[in-house]
């Protein structure tokens, strides 16, 4: 096996812990591994099978990450392409100060963001990959969505060695063409599902669709783009935006989890309807789609104590803002 070894100093504050649990969300995730200090992913490295694994050796204020990549080989540009495929995942270059301004005098959303200083604004490896996740994800259990996940990568992505449970890229649009409709469904995804992820990854390999080039369009004219694929409406396209984009303006206010996390951050007792969300959501933009991130890792952190010290609630805070929540959904 070939190996290198490298540091980065993302920009501070950086806390890898919860960074890596927006990518990670539940233990369940083979993909994206976690075991309380390094963070680790199988990705391609121009088309290389590889393995980056990042350690934690400084402090939120002087963040510094020891980074070793591995593989059978590796390309002659692995350390540049593993520290770009590290930004881009883990947000280590993105200066949050304006965020931490706007929101120190907020009553609301002010501790939670104190609590969780040093997240960053997470994206997949690729916008293929967010919109398979999305996909995935749709109309059932996050748990489950990530199994699915889980099976299609175990099944066809790329190993990193030789070895019977080597870690697995996640699949590229051919290794997804190639299973065909009765293998995934074999995997448990669903006729549509199935049906869905085989139009999407034959668009990509038939050049139809450059989903790179998205990043050039606007909120508007990508969400129109995505829409026009099968199995993508509006919380998919807005997810994709958020989590393979990195818009930070957008809150896929379609994504009930995040509906739900809102409404506990404001001890709301009625569920918020995707209006009164936008309505809400919109008093924190161009930073949405941060408070998003916030509130996810807020909620992984009261589901498993073992994730991170937990602070007290915050709905206290949050009854007093629940005045404006009907003066939105009126």
């Amino acid at each position: 096996m070939a190996s290198l070894t490298f540091s980065i100093a993302p920009v501070a504050p950086f806390r890898l812990d919860v960074t890596a649990w927006v990518l990670r969300r539940r233990a369940e995730n083979t993909l994206d591994r976690w075991d309380g200090r390094t963070y680790r992913r199988a990705l391609l490295l121009d088309g290389v099978p590889a393995e980056l694994a990042a350690t934690d050796e400084g402090s939120a204020a002087r963040p510094r990450l020891s980074v070793a990549v591995s593989g059978r080989r590796l390309p002659e540009d692995a350390q540049r392409l593993a520290g770009v495929a590290l930004d881009r995942m883990l947000g280590l270059s993105c200066a949050l100060d304006e965020f931490y301004r706007a929101t120190a005098g907020d009553a609301v959303l002010g501790p939670v963001v104190q609590r969780f200083r040093g997240l960053k604004p997470t994206v997949y490896p690729t916008v293929f990959e967010a919109l398979v996740n999305a996909i995935a994800c749709q109309q059932m259990t996050l748990t489950f969505g990530i199994r699915l996940l889980n099976r299609l990568s175990e099944t066809c992505g790329r190993p990193i060695g030789l070895g019977e449970g080597s870690p697995r890229t996640f699949p590229e649009p051919e290794d997804v063409l190639a299973l065909g409709p009765e293998r995934l469904r074999a995997l448990q995804f669903s006729r549509a599902k199935a049906r869905a992820l085989l139009e999407l990854s034959a668009a990509i390999v038939e050049k139809k669709i450059v989903l790179d080039a998205l990043a050039e369009l606007d909120d508007a004219a990508a969400v129109s783009r995505l829409n026009t694929l099968r199995g993508v409406g509006r919380w998919t396209a807005e997810y994709v935006l958020l989590r393979g984009l990195r818009r930070l303006r957008v809150f896929p206010c379609d994504d009930v989890g995040a509906r739900n996390n809102l409404g506990r951050l404001l001890g709301s007792k009625e569920k918020l309807s995707y209006d009164a969300a936008r309505c809400i959501v919109d008093r924190w933009r161009p930073f949405a789609g941060l408070v998003y991130f916030h509130l996810l890792v807020d909620r992984l952190a009261s589901r498993d104590p073992a994730l991170m010290p937990i602070a007290g609630s915050h709905t206290a805070a949050g009854r007093s803002a629940v005045g404006s929540v009907a003066s939105c959904s009126g």
